[in-house]
């Protein structure tokens, strides 16, 4: 049964903007990280065996609100980017700072880390997505939308794709391999707050202003659906592992799970009192997390 397991009152001190969730296999340790508008990166541990959410660390760097984290496949490394246009990495089993990338001149608005952990995508008002190398913190490359601000992010899971969502509602899609663009996608009338593929790298479901989800085929690059039942901005969508369930948050303060094949909201939530800016998944799809502006964590229950 859907449910909340356990609700974290005050995890921050202002709202909280993002929220990513991966588990580190070799330490058999579920990491949760945080980011707000108070200008914190935090790091939380699960227990699932007793349902219990620990506070690790505390990460402070940034200057300005952070809008973006993400932690990085194997689990031991944090990303996050803030207002004030820095990406820090953190390392999550001791707590320290392993760099600053300046990703200026503008601020970076989203981050996402590639499948193989070793590079991290960032885009931004600009609209350029820039490709930075993990172990140097150097920029390798950058890929041009020639378009507007870029507000979301996301690398296929086989690594060969990253898509992005922007301000006027389109999606670009780049090979990886080559540096091109391959398709422009569009639907939306309004900004892509989020965008995720699905585990087999077939569909991407993208969050808009609009109040709509989109699922696009993306070996077709076509539109394969459209969902509404939000009443206000879709801000985040994230992929079940597997590949049957994503789920989206909303200004409308609810947190909605969706059947991938027959298009249809399995259950909505109604715990937050202000809008939701995240969501994330764990690994075995048991649990999901959400956070929001009125500063509280909640993990879910999910049926397997």
């Amino acid at each position: 049964m859907y449910g909340v397991t356990y609700r974290q009152e005050h995890a921050h001190e202002e709202g909280i903007w993002c929220v990513s969730w991966v588990k580190n296999v070799s330490r058999d340790t579920d990491y949760l990280v945080t980011g707000a508008a108070d200008n914190m990166v935090k790091a939380w541990t699960w227990r699932d065996q007793v349902s219990q959410l620990e506070h690790k660390w505390t990460f402070d760097g940034h200057q300005l609100g952070v809008v973006s984290v993400d932690i990085n496949p194997a689990g031991t490394v944090a990303a996050s980017s803030g207002l004030d246009g820095y990406i820090h990495l953190w390392d999550l089993e001791s707590g320290k700072q392993i760099r600053s990338i300046d990703g200026g001149p503008v601020d970076v608005w989203t981050l996402s880390f590639s499948p193989n952990g070793k590079m991290i995508a960032t885009g931004s008002h600009n609209g350029l997505i820039n490709l930075f190398n993990v172990d140097t913190g150097e920029k390798q490359s950058s890929l041009d939308t020639r378009g507007k601000f870029t507000m979301s992010i996301a690398y296929s899971p086989d690594g060969k794709l990253v898509a992005s969502g922007a301000i006027d509602g389109i999606i670009n899609l780049f090979d990886l391999e080559t540096g091109k663009l391959l398709h422009t996608l569009e639907g939306h009338a309004m900004p892509i707050r989020s965008l995720t593929f699905s585990p087999d790298s077939m569909l991407l479901v993208t969050a808009s202003d609009d109040k709509h989800i989109k699922i696009y085929d993306v070996q077709h690059a076509n539109l394969a659906g459209s969902l509404a039942g939000h009443s206000s901005w879709v801000l985040s969508v994230k992929f079940f592992s597997d590949n049957q369930r994503f789920v989206t948050s909303s200004s409308d303060k609810t947190v909605r799970v969706w059947d991938t094949s027959t298009r249809q909201c399995v259950h909505t939530f109604k715990d937050h009192s202000d809008q939701v800016w995240g969501v994330a998944v764990n690994m075995d799809n048991s649990k999901m997390a959400s956070v929001s502006d009125d500063n509280s964590l909640i993990i879910y229950n999910c049926p397997t």
